[in-house]
């Protein structure tokens, strides 16, 4: 439509940038009115009837211009036709007009300024006819009639120009502030995929640490709990396992909680992890709590070299472990490590499957396995095999 839009581009107007556009309009149309009426005057020191009520119709129809003016935001071509219009018997409306003709033109639509200046030539042209015929005086010169002309063309070309100044610094700041929100929220929303990356690296790191520990903390205390039938000797060794256990898990704890604390001064610092190299140590516990647990590493044709392969090896076994402990306990397990350099790293865990349910639902270690190794590159798979045992087995990439 060209009248009507539902949504204009200009800013939105504070109380006193309203206010003074307004202020602008009342007093250019007053002072060219005044202007108007001194004229009038000097040809006729004593005005008739007729021309001063075509002179108070020229200043009331000033006013309604004025009044327009509110609305050039949502009806701009309306208001800048009407205003432009009146101006052809009003010369109290200039001010109205100016304004008008100023917002219009900061949409910065061609056809839209081709009409209107249409419309201002007719004006022109109905003006001149208009004033020589209400307000008879001196003939007018060639020269004044052609000066008239220019000085419209310049006025019309100045508000136009200005239109298009102030519409394109609009669109500009608007352009700008667009970015930096744009930037604000991209900045916010990679904050928040650092902090739930690292949230999830941390949960991991805490699983793995604890998990091992606090099971070897729940199968000797059961044990405690459940068997009256322990010399007084193996119940001190149980609770000084149970003691030595908890103590490490929060220990390690602490290590991993210390990277929390640190804050951002001790950003990729972290303890040292363990590897393949704690490997015995981690059996030797597992051992110590009553597993049975063998481990082949025929295959394997050097101890893996690389950090994080060996430790997602490590974690992976360690899970391995905790899982067979919690949910077959009793049952043997057995640890199979295959490869070399240039090839992969093949890790399998075997355990049998407890005829006895123990009631309690896998967590989220097996989906945090799969997870370390498609980062590392590999893959992790886990299920009943044939034999009816249950195996956890992994496929890690290692360099050369």
């Amino acid at each position: 439509m060209l009248f009507t839009t539902p949504t204009p581009p200009q800013a939105a107007l504070s109380l006193w940038s309203r206010v003074w556009r307004y202020l602008v309009a009342a007093i250019v149309g007053v002072g060219a009115w005044g202007v108007m009426l001194a004229e009038h005057a000097s040809f006729e020191p004593e005005l008739d009837e007729v021309t001063l009520v075509l002179t108070a119709l020229d200043l009331l129809l000033g006013i309604v211009t004025l009044c327009l003016l509110p609305l050039r935001r949502r009806y701009p071509l309306a208001v800048a036709c009407l205003t432009i219009a009146a101006t052809a018997v009003s010369t109290a409306s200039i001010g109205a007009a100016t304004i008008a003709l100023v917002s219009m033109a900061t949409w910065r639509r061609r056809s839209w300024v081709v009409l209107v200046g249409a419309v201002a030539l007719l004006t022109g042209i109905v003006s001149e006819v208009y004033y020589r015929t209400a307000f008879p005086g001196p003939p007018t010169e060639t020269y004044a009639t052609l000066f008239s002309v220019l000085v419209g063309i310049i006025y019309f070309a100045a508000t136009m120009t200005t239109g298009y100044y102030i519409g394109t610094r609009r669109e500009l700041v608007a352009s700008l502030h667009e970015q930096v929100a744009t930037a604000d929220r991209e900045r916010e929303l990679a904050s928040e995929r650092a902090r739930d990356a690292e949230r999830t690296r941390i949960a991991r790191e805490m699983h793995d640490v604890l998990a091992h520990r606090i099971s070897l903390v729940a199968l000797h205390a059961g044990a405690l709990a459940y068997r009256d039938d322990l010399t007084r000797e193996e119940t001190r060794e149980t609770a000084q396992t149970i003691q030595s256990n908890a103590q490490l898990a929060l220990s390690e704890l602490r290590q991993v909680l210390g990277v929390l604390r640190a804050g951002a001064e001790a950003v990729g610092v972290e303890p040292p992890q363990p590897t393949l190299a704690e490997l015995p140590a981690l059996l030797a516990d597992a051992r110590e709590a009553g597993s049975d647990i063998a481990l082949d590493t025929t295959a394997l044709l050097e101890e893996p070299g690389p950090q994080t392969l060996s430790r997602t090896s490590f974690r992976i076994v360690q899970e391995a472990l905790t899982n067979a402990r919690k949910h077959a306990p009793g049952e043997p397990v057995s640890v199979r490590l295959a490869g070399g350099p240039g090839g992969q790293l093949e890790i399998e865990v075997r355990n049998g499957l407890s005829t006895v349910p123990d009631g309690r639902t896998g967590g989220v270690g097996l989906a945090g396995l799969a997870e370390r190794a498609e980062l590392a590159g590999g893959e992790l798979e886990h299920g009943v095999g044939p034999d009816g045992s249950f195996v956890v087995g992994a496929r890690l990439p290692w360099p050369a």
